[in-house]
């Protein structure tokens, strides 16, 4: 049943208690409702790869997650495990504390690694808007750009606070066309993701089956 939506949606589950049993379900709902993609960790890719087979539902995995700050090098070794594993699209963590300490050189050097980690495969970079000012939110982007990275992610979903309208205008207007936008965290209906769509994100983040005028969520 594939919805206005679907397209846009990466269909995600990163509860630390998740059981195989629940994300054999995510990827059969993501094949019934024709999402764009699972969200997973990293190590439930292989398996997760096998439940989606000659589906066309891509995999997308997170790395330094939740907190993003990892070193470089196991963030690099993160991804390209993942991608062995069979990732399509890896979502990584932005080091915020970095970051926030006004170590712009070494936030860049390390998406910039990241970026040559990941190859071919899709970049997305969570920068954890929660936790940043607006002229942050529009620095942290532009660092995103600069590093070659295909997405700004607002966020973990783990954090203080998940995505706001306001901050997809932020992005917006600090990255050029080619670079995209992901809205995740808190977005529970298929209105709130519809608004997040129009204001400009190319992808959604989201635990919950979006369906208009209705919204059905797993436990």
């Amino acid at each position: 049943m594939v919805n206005g939506i679907s397209k846009y949606i990466d269909f995600t589950l990163l509860k630390t208690d998740a059981s195989v049993e629940m994300f054999k379900k995510l990827c059969e709902e993501a094949k019934d409702y024709g999402f764009y993609s699972v969200c997973i960790p990293p190590y439930t890719v292989k398996e997760c790869k096998r439940f989606l087979e000659n589906s066309g539902v891509k995999i997308t995995t997170v790395i330094g997650f939740p907190a993003g700050y990892a070193s470089t090098a196991s963030k690099v070794f993160e991804i390209k495990k993942a991608v062995e594993d069979g990732a399509d699209e890896i979502d990584a963590v932005m080091n915020v504390s970095a970051f926030k300490s006004g170590k712009f050189g070494y936030v860049l050097s390390e998406l910039a690694e990241l970026r040559k980690a990941a190859d071919k495969q899709i970049l997305k970079i969570i920068i954890e808007t929660c936790f940043l000012t607006g002229e942050e939110i529009i620095k942290a982007s532009k660092l995103v750009c600069e590093s070659g990275a295909d997405f700004v992610k607002t966020s973990t979903g783990f954090g203080a606070g998940g995505a706001k309208l306001e901050d997809i205008g932020l992005i917006k207007k600090s990255v050029p066309e080619n670079v995209k936008i992901k809205a995740s965290g808190g977005i529970k209906t298929y209105e709130q993701a519809e608004s997040f769509l129009k204001a400009g994100a190319s992808r959604i983040g989201t635990s919950s089956v979006l369906i208009k005028n209705d919204t059905v969520r797993r436990p």
